[in-house]
């Protein structure tokens, strides 16, 4: 298990090891999520490769009348 140290700043340093496991490169966005009494990081995908991601999806909706004024 990797323990960590909360900097004056509140900053932690993700280690090396899970770093590597995890494929985690420099400017990568992760999400924080708190739940219960535990933290965890979450990668969140660059846009670009969001992109396309929901082809096939028919969004067509019909309006109701009164939803124009």
């Amino acid at each position: 298990m990797n323990a960590v140290t909360v900097s004056p700043k509140y900053q932690v340093v993700i280690p090396r090891s899970v770093r590597e496991q995890m494929h985690i490169r420099p400017g990568e966005k992760l999400q924080v999520i708190s739940f219960d009494d535990r933290i965890e990081l979450v990668r969140t995908p660059p846009i670009k490769k969001m992109r396309g991601f929901l082809k096939g999806l028919d969004a067509s909706f019909q309006r109701e009348k009164k939803d124009r004024a």
